[in-house]
């Protein structure tokens, strides 16, 4: 028995058929969307400006590369020091384990 599978991408903004999913980051989030040609060549002219003017930012490059912010474990003396610091701001975090991103992001951007 044959099986076909067909995915179809709806523009995120006007609701119509989308042909791509681009992705863009801001203020240290990235983000996707679905659009259609004409949409994502809005979104490319209006960012335009930005980009031409911006410079590549190494922080990201070093993520993908597993550096900081990546994969990369932390020590034992700075993970305590982030449950304490989540404990403090009534944020939720397990005694042993990994530490939600969101939770170390929140740590870093106080510090």
């Amino acid at each position: 028995m044959a099986k076909q599978i067909q995915e179809i991408l709806i523009d995120d903004l006007d609701g119509g058929e989308a042909n791509e999913t681009v992705a863009f980051a801001i203020d240290g989030t990235s983000y996707e969307i679905d659009l259609s040609d004409v949409n994502a060549k809005k979104l490319r002219d209006a960012l335009s400006p930005f980009v031409q003017s911006a410079r590549r930012s190494t922080a990201v490059a070093a993520r993908r590369r597993g550096g900081r912010g990546g994969t990369r474990a932390m020590t034992r003396e700075k993970s305590s020091e982030i449950r304490s610091w989540a404990k403090a701001h009534g944020l939720p975090v397990s005694e042993r384990g990994r530490i939600a991103s969101s939770v170390v992001e929140q740590y870093e951007a106080a510090h």
